[in-house]
């Protein structure tokens, strides 16, 4: 087996670039652009781009754009399994990207976060090697007791699971022992250095990560620019300097580095190694616009 399977959201974003601070009740000039993301699915973009032979994402958009969703996940070399939902529309969120190529998100949850039980089977671990799932799904009841079936599913098959858990802002709101405990049985963690002092109340990454990896087991902690470090058994086992790069847009960049330590892994990688090819997937995932790689490349 071999397969990769994500389970998580399905984004249209709405990306604004702008060179100059916001100039509240007036315009700003922007460039904007509508862009396929979502960190699930950026993340599987990125396996698929990162030479993972078999990506599958299962996630739940309206009914207005699967077809757009569905084309843009097929051309990037991942296999869609989405959920059409006749009530809510597919999530959106506006993207503000800054002089500093740095991101603020609004984000409209919509249909992602409907993602149910009723939406998950055992058959889809047919073939897959390893299930990750995007931390947007715990932050909702209905998502949260999906998000907790295809990881009992996939422990009781015997394939290993990864969250990543996804946002500062829907953990505070959430509470970390509530995602800490609804994330139990991963084996590994993808926080970045914020989400992880927040979920363990450490002041530093490298103290964060070795306290996460005596309950997750193997964590990595993207450090932005400066790379990642990986944490195993309780203690920081690696530092890997980041990928210098000129940045446009840091959207998705932690999403990239998911994406392409987990395609590193399947294909046989140490984690240090994986970590690496992480950091280059995020110092590429910088100079792009929007979270995605480009497709037919």
């Amino acid at each position: 087996m071999s397969g990769l399977l994500v389970v998580g959201d399905v984004v249209t974003d709405v990306v604004a670039r702008h060179g100059v601070p916001l100039s509240p009740a007036t315009d700003t000039a922007a460039r904007i652009r509508t862009v396929p993301g979502g960190a699930g699915a950026n993340a599987a973009c990125w396996a698929a781009r990162s030479g993972s032979p078999d990506v599958r994402l299962l996630g739940r958009v309206g009914t207005e754009s699967l077809a757009w969703h569905e084309t843009a996940l097929r051309a990037a070399g991942v296999r869609p399994e989405l959920v059409a939902d006749p009530a809510a529309p597919t999530a959106t969120v506006i993207a503000l990207v800054d002089a500093d190529a740095e991101r603020t998100f609004l984000t409209d949850s919509g249909a992602a976060l409907r993602l149910a039980p009723e939406d998950w089977s055992p058959d889809l671990l047919d073939g897959v090697a390893h299930l990750h799932l995007s931390g947007y799904l715990f932050f909702a009841d209905v998502s949260r007791a999906a998000a907790r079936l295809a990881l009992r599913h996939a422990r009781e098959a015997g394939i290993g699971v990864s969250v990543d858990p996804a946002s500062t802002g829907f953990l505070k709101e959430l509470g970390p022992e509530r995602f800490l405990a609804a994330a139990e049985g991963a084996g590994l963690l993808f926080p970045n250095a914020d989400e992880a002092r927040l979920l363990t109340g450490l002041a530093t990454p490298h103290a964060a990560a070795a306290a996460l990896s005596r309950r997750f087991g193997l964590v990595a902690v993207t450090l932005g620019a400066a790379g990642a470090l990986v944490a195993a058994g309780g203690e920081v086992v690696t530092q890997v300097p980041g990928t210098p790069a000129r940045a446009r847009d840091t959207t998705g960049a932690g999403d990239a580095f998911t994406g392409a330590f987990l395609a590193a892994r399947l294909l046989g990688a140490d984690a240090p190694t994986a970590a690496a090819a992480g950091c280059r997937a995020g110092a590429e995932a910088v100079t792009l616009v929007g979270g995605r790689p480009p497709t037919g490349a």
